[in-house]
């Protein structure tokens, strides 16, 4: 076997930006098996006294992440909020729409913030914009950030939450551009309703932060027109701007699908983009982040595709594993490869290098539902192969991003050269530093030799990888640590060997000042 090479120039003078303590974020919604089962399950004897399942709240303590956006998702643009507070057994059960299923409205915003506040991560909520009102939208920040003495504060109260929850990030609606959505309008249409809400909302409270809805994807026509006709008007009312980003194992070949960060790196600059423009016309306003608040490896395993219609809202989903009108059916719970881990993580290394206009990005989902985390009533809780990487992002990818440059051996996906190495580089505020390094050559090894001569003296501590031999391998109840993360003898010197089809996490101990 054959080794290609590399070599990883980081300058530590040259920076992309610092990481934001809610980049690595995430999203649960009313969808599938995510909410019922996954966050909620009173029934299991893992769920504590509120019926939240502290298994799950044990993983994702584990991830350390920010913040979590609930209740969606499609879901939110036919969810009426005031369905799901009060006594469950006056709560009604209503059609969802979007998926198909019965809401039953057990879990609602009161459960969804308490379960975050024992969980230790930030709520982030969306409001419907497709089929509520801004009025709506107003009385739920009433209902959850008011100390009391009005209506909705009291009833918040009345239902056994004396202090008020104090949210603070809110998404006005979801994919407002697709014509899958409930309520889905124009631009111009999307963009009068949520300037309305924005002010009605920050008029109940100033100190909230808003995320527009901008462009999802780049296939739709309306692509960054969306952006700039929305924040034409919206850029002095909205904090963030959202994004969304998906992709999928459609039959392009393992090194193409494989090679999706570099779809993800045009996607988040063409958004970047579209801020810049607008910002260009609104010169007294700060930068606008982006909020990726829904991004991950989807391959609509169950999802019956007869064409592109089913997928823009000229029909309903369609699922293989559930009939309509199931409460909490097990949809879109996809088991995930080591491929598909890999890719995962060649999508975090893109976004670690771009911090430097995303602040914010939301796995979606959380549990069960496209999601790193699957639970069983009786079995427990399984670990999938992404739930890796992202351990690993959340974790060790936070600091000072270092600018790169990867040469050497190069692999051809269409009319694309790219770097056989793809990489990213954090330096901790411990002095650590950690590579994250993708092999994209799927059947030989890389040795890459490290340019970090202006971070002073470096050690490497622990190089650990996500490999193995068949890149098809899941994880499954039989053998759930089929793929994890594997520790390897550190190598001395500048060069390390990065093995076959490998993701890898390199931890350097850093000795003296930037030179």
């Amino acid at each position: 076997m054959t080794t290609k090479r590399a070599t990883l120039h980081a300058n530590g003078w040259f920076q992309i930006g610092r990481t934001d303590d809610r980049l690595w974020s995430s999203f649960t919604e009313h969808l599938g098996r995510c909410i019922y089962g996954g966050l909620y399950d009173p029934d299991s004897p893992h769920s504590d006294d509120l019926g939240f399942r502290t298994d799950v709240q044990d993983a994702v303590r584990g991830l350390g992440l920010g913040l979590v956006r609930y209740p969606g998702g499609n879901f939110v643009s036919n969810y009426d909020w005031k369905d799901g507070i009060g006594p469950v057994s006056d709560r009604p059960r209503r059609m969802d729409f979007a998926w198909s299923s019965i809401e039953s409205n057990r879990f609602g915003v009161d459960e969804f913030l308490q379960w975050a506040e024992r969980t230790g991560v930030e709520p982030m909520l969306a409001v419907n914009l497709g089929t509520g009102t801004i009025k709506d939208a107003a009385e739920l920040v009433e209902y959850c950030n008011h100390p009391g003495g009005t209506y909705w504060s009291d009833l918040r109260r009345a239902n056994g939450r004396e202090e008020p929850y104090n949210v603070t990030y809110w998404c006005l609606g979801n994919e407002m551009e697709g014509s899958w959505q409930a309520g889905h309008m124009s631009a111009a249409e999307y963009a009068g309703k949520a300037r309305e809400a924005a002010k009605m909302m920050r008029w109940v409270d100033k100190d909230i932060k808003l995320i527009a809805c901008g462009s999802s994807y780049h296939m739709l026509p309306e692509y960054l027109d969306w952006d700039r006709i929305v924040l034409g008007e919206l850029y002095p009312y909205v904090d963030f701007v959202s994004t969304h980003y998906y992709t999928m194992n459609s039959g392009q070949g393992d090194s193409a699908f494989l090679a999706s960060y570099a779809d993800l790196d045009r996607h988040i600059k063409n958004a970047a983009a579209a801020v810049d423009f607008v910002r260009a016309k609104n010169e007294d306003c700060p930068p606008i982040p982006i909020c990726l608040d829904e991004w991950n490896v989807w391959n609509f395993q169950d999802i019956k595709m007869d064409s592109l219609d089913d997928l823009l809202g000229k029909t309903t989903f369609e699922m293989t594993s559930a009939q309509p009108w199931e409460e909490a059916p097990a949809i879109l719970q996809e088991q995930y490869s080591l491929l598909d881990a890999l890719t995962f993580g060649g999508l975090g290394i893109t976004i670690l290098n771009n911090v430097d206009t995303v602040a914010i990005s939301c796995l979606a989902q959380l549990v069960n539902v496209i999601a790193p985390i699957t639970t069983d009533p009786v079995k427990g809780l399984l670990k999938q192969t992404t739930y890796y990487p992202l351990e690993q992002l959340t974790t060790r990818g936070r600091g000072t991003v270092i600018q790169t440059v990867v040469d050497g051996d190069t692999y051809t996906v269409g009319d694309q050269q790219l770097p056989i190495v793809h990489a990213a580089v954090v330096l901790g505020d411990d002095d650590t530093i950690t590579v994250f390094a993708l092999n994209c050559d799927l059947s030989e090894s890389t040795e890459l030799e490290l340019d970090f001569s202006s971070l002073g003296t470096i050690h490497l501590r622990e190089h650990r990888t996500i490999t193995g031999d068949d890149l098809s391998v899941r994880n499954t109840w039989d053998e759930p640590d089929a793929i994890g993360t594997t520790a390897l003898t550190p190598s001395t010197g500048n060069r390390v060997t990065l093995p076959a089809a490998s993701w890898n996490i390199l931890t350097f101990d850093r000795d003296g000042a930037l030179t």
